[in-house]
């Protein structure tokens, strides 16, 4: 059955792939994007895919932009909007991950509280929280980011369990990493304000981090996955991709248990 879905972070990446893939697949979608110029080139991309999207401009940390989410009428919201950024926790300038909380974490929430309470009202609805293998994982050099994605693991468990009453769904999908470009410009970032000649950590102990950037996975099987899930009536609370991005969250956890300091 068709139904209407609300993505943000249409404009690239895996967002945009999945808005086009549930369009493919017969569901109006609403596709957010951050800047007026995304607008445009998605529309165009929907065309020469042979569907069409209902493309809106909303940046997720804007109140103004925030109010679109209340006013259209959906079935499922994918909050998907996400920044990212590499670098030593140590090290990297507490202002640079105020801005990434801004916006994975605390708009993100504004966001999804928006989409619960039209779902609360109505006694239906599903969200789904794109996470990330670094929400549970804790990366080298990645802390930034993979700490926002924890904040949103715990906010998506919390409501899931407040919002079965309402009959709403609550899931999150974490994506392994994938070539959308996305983890290349969030290890870039970091020069922003890194200098290996007055920082303290050794450019290369990033640089064998970054190597993860070698072996990314094609983003096609990880849209495809994402349309299978958002689409679906029924499915687990948490959908990690690949399998073998599942199981080494499995044994990461583990590992944790088994850490000694």
């Amino acid at each position: 059955m068709s139904k209407t879905i609300f993505i943000t972070g249409a404009g690239t990446g895996l967002g945009k792939g999945t808005a086009i893939g549930l369009a493919k697949k017969g569901h109006h979608v609403i596709a957010a994007v951050e800047i007026m110029a995304q607008i445009t080139s998605l529309r165009e991309e929907a065309e020469a895919a042979g569907v069409t999207l209902e493309v809106i401009k909303l940046d997720i940390t804007n109140e103004r932009d925030q109010q679109l989410i209340d006013e259209y009428d959906y079935d499922i919201f994918v909050a998907n909007a996400a920044i990212g950024e590499g670098g030593p926790i140590a090290e990297i300038p507490v202002d640079r991950v105020r801005d990434i909380f801004e916006t994975n974490v605390f708009s993100t929430l504004e966001n999804a509280q928006i989409a619960a309470n039209k779902f609360m009202k109505k006694e239906k609805g599903k969200i789904v929280f794109l996470s990330s293998v670094a929400g549970v994982v804790g990366m080298p050099y990645l802390a930034a980011y993979a700490s926002s994605k924890h904040a949103i693991e715990a906010f998506a468990k919390a409501m899931k369990a407040e919002l079965e009453e309402f009959n709403v769904q609550v899931a999150t999908i974490n994506p392994g990493p994938f070539n959308t470009g996305f983890n290349d410009r969030m290890f870039e970032e970091k020069w922003k304000w890194y200098n290996p000649k007055e920082n303290l950590t050794p450019e290369k102990s990033m640089s064998n981090m970054e190597q993860l950037l070698e072996n990314q996975y094609d983003p096609e099987d990880m849209i495809t996955k994402m349309v299978e899930v958002i689409e679906a009536d029924h499915h687990a609370f948490r959908t990690a991709y690949p399998q073998e991005i599942e199981d080494q969250m499995k044994d990461e956890e583990q590992k944790t248990w088994d850490a000694r300091v």
